[in-house]
C-alpha cells in the first residue's frame, strides 16, 4: 500500500464533481486516491488541519501528503497520476493559474445550473467503500 496521501476533497452535491470523482476512481490504475466530500465532517477536518478554508465549496481540493491544491491545480495535478493519455492534462499547468481559475471558476459558479445537483449529500458506490476515508 502507497504511503502518501492522495485525498480528493469534492462538493458531494454537484453532479459534475461526482462525476469527476467516478471518472478519476476508474482511472486511478494505481490504486492511491482516497475521497471524501467537503460538507462531510471528516472533509472539513482534512481540511482544517491543511489550515485551509473552503470558499463556499466552490473548489475542488487534492491532498498530496502535505501539499494542498485547489480548483485547477488540484484537477490537473490528479491528472498526473492517472494514466494516459490523462496525464496529458497536466501540461496544462503551464497556462497561469489566474487564467487557468478564472474558467475554473465561471464552470463552479455555473455548474448547479448546467450540470444540476443532488437533494443529499453524494452516496458512494459500494465498489468506492474501501476508498472512502
Amino acid at each position: 500500500m502507497n504511503k502518501e496521501r492522495h485525498i480528493i476533497l469534492f462538493d458531494g452535491v454537484c453532479n459534475l464533481c461526482n462525476g469527476a470523482v467516478r471518472f478519476f476512481h476508474r482511472h486511478d490504475s494505481k490504486g492511491i486516491f482516497r475521497y471524501q466530500s467537503l460538507q462531510s465532517e471528516k472533509g472539513r477536518q482534512l481540511l482544517k488541519e491543511m489550515d485551509y478554508e473552503a470558499d463556499e465549496l466552490k473548489s475542488f481540493v487534492y491532498i498530496r501528503n502535505n501539499e494542498l491544491f485547489t480548483k485547477s491545480s488540484a484537477a490537473l495535478e490528479v491528472s498526473k497520476e492517472l494514466g494516459l493519455p490523462y496525464k496529458l492534462g497536466s501540461a496544462l499547468l503551464i497556462i497561469p493559474t489566474f487564467l487557468r481559475d478564472g474558467v475554473y471558476d465561471i464552470i463552479a459558479k455555473y455548474r448547479y445550473k448546467w450540470f444540476g445537483k443532488q437533494k443529499e449529500v453524494c452516496e458512494f458506490d459500494p465498489s468506492f467503500q474501501e476508498k472512502i476515508i
